[in-house]
């Protein structure tokens, strides 16, 4: 990084790569919480010094569910075609004291960005994955449910699925209005 008048600057080299990866869920995890209920969240990552986190599940224990889609940032030259370059997913179970590791899975990066065009939303499915969640004592014990898109960008209306449903469901609010205004315009003519 180089610093003018006390600003960083990037550098090309130093700006990170993002994708997007949906969390879904994840089922029959063990359960670590044996007192308490056990809330989880996940943590995902390509490199440990760039994560993302998903909010508490507060009611699904074992069973977790998220719904959340996380970006993921990692350096440019982590090739996609590198065997050992994953996005990682640990999960855990929250805690007043500390946190209960509960277990992890690994998605290879050249398994999901397969590339695709970023403008053409039919050249893009998502893929919907489930893998299997590992102890951290390496046995296996649950699965998880994510989505990645092959180009690491969820296309929907050219755009992230970060888009609210709050948006949309004020777009159809105001076509319906148009709509009741033409009317309105129509009978006002023949009339």
């Amino acid at each position: 990084m180089s610093h003018i008048s006390g600003r960083k600057i990037q550098r090309p080299a130093d700006q990170l790569r993002e994708i997007e990866v949906l969390i879904i869920s994840a089922q029959d995890l063990k359960n670590v919480k044996h007192v308490n209920k056990m809330k989880t969240y996940a943590v995902v990552y390509v490199e440990k010094s760039h994560v993302a986190k998903t909010g508490v599940d507060e009611h699904g224990e074992t069973n977790p569910t998220w719904n959340e889609v996380v970006k993921v940032k990692f350096p440019p030259r982590l090739p996609e075609n590198d065997v050992l370059a994953a996005v990682n997913v640990d999960i855990y179970a929250n805690g007043h004291v500390r946190e209960k590791p509960v277990g992890s899975a690994r998605v290879l990066l050249c398994d999901v960005l397969r590339g695709g065009d970023a403008s053409e939303p039919a050249d893009n499915p998502i893929q919907c994955m489930t893998v299997q969640v590992r102890r951290p004592s390496g046995r296996p014990q649950g699965f998880l449910n994510l989505w990645v898109p092959p180009t690491g960008r969820f296309l929907l209306r050219g755009e992230s699925l970060s888009f609210s449903v709050k948006e949309a469901a004020e777009e159809q609010k105001e076509e319906v209005a148009v709509e009741q205004k033409e009317e309105a315009v129509g009978r006002a003519e023949v009339e």
